[in-house]
Parts: structure tokens; sequence; C-alpha cells
């Protein structure tokens, strides 16, 4: 698979970015617009990465920068959990155990392919302090491997002005929920 952007895909991308990135001031106070597209456009596979989350509804935005790397860190800030991503059950291992009305992928599997992490709860609940997401849909989260093992994943969502964190089998899927990524760059 080509992980490149056309010269004119990159143009766009990034335009679609600082607007967003200039409407939403309060998710990366400190950080300039400018420093972010140095690193960007130093990093062509991430961009290609930004991209798939922006076309699967994610919405990427800066949300903080790592001084022990050197990283910006990209949250998806889509209102709701990107509905390019929903209707997924939670890993390659789920998926391969249903055994009729599969969904079309999972989220881990999804991620991978993307370039990019599935949101932690502690992630998540980070991404809460910013705004108010999931009110009408739920999101994956990493889910820890004791729970994975006995069959379950982990998803959250908002709902009472509360962060929900709640369980299901691995290998269920819903129309509202998908899952939110991460990428560091």
């Amino acid at each position: 698979m080509n992980k490149e952007l056309s010269p004119e895909q990159r143009e766009s991308l990034l335009n679609v970015l600082k607007a967003r990135f200039d409407k939403n001031m309060d998710r990366h106070k400190g950080i300039k617009w400018s420093d972010v597209a140095t690193r960007l456009e130093t990093n062509t596979e991430k961009l290609w990465s930004l991209d798939a989350m922006e076309e699967t509804g994610g919405e990427p935005d800066v949300v903080g920068f790592d001084k022990s790397t050197g990283e910006y860190i990209f949250y998806d800030c889509a209102t709701e959990s990107p509905k390019g991503r929903r209707s997924i059950c939670y890993d390659h291992h789920a998926l391969e155990s249903r055994k009729e009305h599969k969904p079309g992928h999972s989220a881990v599997g999804m991620a991978a392919e993307m370039g990019i992490d599935i949101l932690t709860e502690a992630q998540y609940r980070e991404l809460q302090q910013l705004g108010k997401f999931d009110l009408k849909t739920s999101s994956w989260v990493a889910t820890p491997a004791a729970i994975r093992k006995l069959g379950g994943a982990v998803f959250c969502d908002r709902r009472y002005d509360t962060v929900f964190r709640y369980h299901n089998g691995a290998e269920s899927y819903y129309a509202a929920r998908g899952f939110r990524g991460l990428l560091r760059v």
C-alpha cells in the first residue's frame, strides 16, 4: 500500500488541519502551528495516517506536545465516534470468532492499517477534558490484556455529563460504536 500523499493531497490536508488548529486553540495552548507544520512536512508517512484519520471522519487535532520525545500528539476530535470506523468489533480474534453476521473490520486491525493507536481509557478521559465527545455514540478503547483474555473489551462514552466505562464481548459491534485514535508526530 502506498503510504504517501500527492502534493495536492498534502496541501489540502495541511489546510484542513491548520483551520481546525486555529478554530480550537484551547486544545493546544502554547503550541504554534508553524512548529507543527514543520514537523508534519518532514514525516510523510504520518501525514498519510492523519489523512486516513480525516477520511474516516476522525477530525484529528493537536492535543499536546511530548517534551521528552519532541512529538506532537493528535487525537480524533470529532464530536461523535468517527463515522468511517463504526460497526466494527474490537480485534481480529473477535472478528474471526464470529460465525455469522461478521462486521467488516475490527478496531485494532483498522488502527494498525491506519498507522495509529487506539486511545486508552486515560487518554479518552483526557480528550473529554477538551470538550464533550460521544454524547450519542461510544468508542472502543485499548482493553487491558486480562479483560481481553476472558473475551471482553472496553468502550467509553459520555452521558449525563459523565464519562462512563463499559464492557462488552469483544466480538460485539454496533452502528453507534467505533474507535478514536491517536498519532504521535
